[in-house]
């Protein structure tokens, strides 16, 4: 878990997002309604199967998704201001600058036929109003802050001439040019080898601790997420169906979601190779979710009767933690 503070004054707060995407069948209701706070240097975890909703989720934050097809309802409250409501000249103002994004893949968040040096530069000459020899100079530092050697004879080079970590160290420079005060890693280790994600995972956490930026990391590894998080936000079918500290969730999970999650994980220490838990079944689909509990037919807790019928509402169990479910459960496991 990182050192940052989680009792701080919000610096994002988000209130019923909800995501939907027009298509030939209908609606699809990608995000559905979650609410949560960021304090200020914080690290929030967002953890959920693909397709949970959980990266529509932060794009939506900056309204990087296209209306139309997406359309996106609630309020993003950011510096006292609602991104959703914001024009497109003040969304501008906020992206790359005092919000930015690590993407999943760095070989399509940079620009093949574009230098390292000019993609670093561009956001710190607009944002930062930089003279060229002036960015050139922080970009340097940036890289050589990420752990770029030679960082500045690299400056010149291109993408394909990094490998997948270098690229990716590339990528969070890009996204701390102008110092954030949000910082979002959208699965931003999932394409790499272990050693290099262990490596980006320390990464981020020094420059957190350093810059003091609040983190909104997003991945369905929750054996990453034990290491880097103070809070746990878990998702299914576009619903918060649990939140918590960190250490709570882990010791003490109240969502049968969370506890397939968990038991999906191999053991450490483990003298034999072991067949790991999955849970049974697959997401709904969002253009026919179902009306009560979207976890309904996939749960080894289900009651019938509400569970079918009645959506569970997000309910305080425990100080700081809070379930989505209408089975009560207390640390067992599937």
């Amino acid at each position: 878990m990182t050192g940052a503070a989680t009792s701080g004054e919000a610096v994002l707060s988000v209130r019923d997002l909800t995501v939907r995407f027009g298509t030939k069948r209908g609606p699809a209701r990608v995000v559905n309604g979650i609410s949560y706070d960021l304090a200020a240097g914080e690290t929030l975890a967002i953890v959920g199967e693909s397709g949970s909703g959980k990266s529509v989720s932060v794009l939506s934050l900056m309204k990087l998704i296209p209306e139309p097809p997406g359309k996106i309802d609630g309020e993003v409250i950011f510096r006292g201001r609602d991104l959703v409501a914001a024009s497109e000249a003040d969304l501008q103002a906020v992206r790359g600058n005092h919000m930015a994004m690590i993407f999943q893949d760095p070989m399509t968040s940079l620009n093949p036929v574009m230098t390292i040096g000019h993609q670093l530069t561009e956001p710190m000459e607009h944002h930062l109003d930089l003279s060229t020899t002036d960015a050139r100079t922080r970009a340097v530092d940036l890289l050589e802050l990420v752990g770029i050697p030679s960082a500045a004879r690299r400056l010149d080079d291109y993408p394909h001439q990094f490998s997948g970590g270098m690229r990716q160290r590339v990528v969070i420079a890009m996204g701390l040019a102008c110092d954030p005060e949000v910082l979002i890693a959208d699965e931003a280790t999932t394409a790499l080898d272990v050693t290099t994600q262990a490596q980006i995972v320390e990464l981020v956490q020094r420059l957190q601790e350093q810059l003091g930026m609040a983190v909104i990391w997003i991945t369905h590894d929750l054996g990453v997420v034990a290491g880097i998080a103070d809070r746990v936000l878990v998702m299914y079918a576009g619903r918060i169906v649990e939140e918590g500290l960190v250490d709570d969730l882990y010791a003490d999970p109240r969502h049968p979601y969370t506890l397939g999650l968990l038991a999906s994980l191999p053991k450490p220490g483990a003298d034999r190779p072991e067949t790991l838990f999955s849970i049974p079944g697959l997401p709904p689909d969002p253009i026919v979710l179902p009306p009560g509990c979207a976890f309904w037919d996939r749960c080894t807790y289900r009651l019938d009767a509400a569970c079918r019928s009645d959506v569970p509402e997000l309910r305080t169990v425990a100080p700081g933690h809070k379930v989505a479910t209408h089975y009560d459960i207390t640390a067992e496991s599937p």
